[in-house]
């Protein structure tokens, strides 16, 4: 076990609290280790009727995963990455699958590793502190741990726009797009827990009596623009389209996604096609962990890291540079299936 991850049972609940506030409870392999573990425990306790997700201290739910050491690993053998991804989308996908609910409390930042363990849930629960984003074609990665999933499955052209800009959301956009299932102040959600530690079987009731009205959703006035404008899954015609448009929110985001690396737009993009048409989560994750498999060995990732977390100078040399540079050969061998041995498989 580990100190990062705080796991009790009130009542009839089980509660996993992440507790490395330092790191903005971003998760490393003993934090998905210990959580896997306790839901398979519960799973099978019949006195245990639903999980909470929440975190202790400090401004986020989840920031992520630990992306230095994911890099570092990737600039020699790979395997401790690669070890990493295997157990998180574990974690992910019996998230996914589990038999009993799930409520997930995204107050604060929830990003990347955030959302993997966010979105499976039966219950997400925005706030007002609620920052949520997929930014890792920022660092020459790509929306994983069941981003391929849920992004084309967002309303209209949403998740092509999230996947390529990272764009954060606020709580009341998380929840008018369907990514929270209820808006909660946060000054309420204590008592929500405690309502839902001791009445399981009323969790809706509870979460439903305790939500306000958000705020307008911001997304939603540019639904208009991110449909057209981000209508292909052709990243240079997206691109095109943005400079032929040349309105001010258009040159905006062209602007924004000059600084993403052109490799991760285009698995991005690619990505979320083949996932729409997935038969299942399980599939989404055999592909995801071929994909993450090979991009975290590759330059753009190291070199986004290096750029924007190790030494933050923000001037990441992506290589290739232009997206006329990342072929479809490359996109062939990174989206190409692990052998059987290598292939990614859920937990028992």
């Amino acid at each position: 076990m580990t100190d990062d991850i705080i796991t009790q049972t009130e009542n009839r609940v089980g509660l996993i609290r992440l507790n490395r506030p330092k790191a903005l409870h971003a998760l490393n392999t003993p934090m998905c280790r210990a959580m896997a573990d306790m839901l398979l425990t519960w799973r099978d306790d019949d006195a245990v009727e639903a999980v909470m997700i929440d975190h202790a201290e400090g401004r986020g739910f989840c920031a992520g995963g630990d992306i230095r050491m994911l890099a570092e690993s990737g600039a020699k053998d790979g395997i401790e990455a690669r070890a990493f991804f295997h157990l998180e989308y574990q974690l992910n996908h019996l998230l996914f699958y589990y038999p009993k609910p799930v409520i997930a409390f995204m107050d604060g930042i929830t990003m990347g590793g955030g959302v993997g363990i966010s979105q499976p849930a039966k219950f997400r629960v925005a706030t007002e502190n609620t920052r949520f984003a997929m930014p890792e074609t920022g660092i020459g990665l790509f929306p994983d741990v069941g981003g391929g999933w849920y992004l084309p499955r967002l309303p209209g052209r949403i998740g092509q726009f999230l996947a390529l800009t990272g764009a954060r959301l606020d709580g009341a956009e998380c929840y008018a797009l369907g990514l929270a299932t209820h808006y909660v102040p946060a000054e309420s959600l204590q008592e929500a827990k405690d309502r839902i530690a001791i009445n399981p079987d009323r969790i809706s009731g509870t979460l439903g009596q305790l939500s306000v009205t958000p705020p307008d959703a911001r997304i939603i006035g540019n639904m208009d623009n991110i449909n057209r404008l981000f209508a292909s899954d052709d990243y240079e015609e997206i691109l095109a389209a943005l400079e032929a448009d040349g309105s001010d929110w258009a040159m905006k985001e062209r602007d924004t996604l000059g600084t993403k690396s052109p490799q991760a737009c285009k698995v991005a993009l690619r990505q979320l096609k083949e996932g729409a048409d997935m038969p299942d989560f399980t599939a989404q994750m055999t592909q995801e962990y071929a994909i993450g498999a090979r991009v975290v060995t590759r330059h753009d990732f190291i070199e986004g890291v290096r750029a924007l977390i190790v030494d933050k100078d923000h001037d990441p040399k992506w290589n290739p540079s232009t997206p006329e540079g990342v072929t479809d050969a490359m996109l062939d061998e990174i989206f190409a299936s692990l052998p059987a041995g290598e292939a990614w498989k859920p937990l028992d």
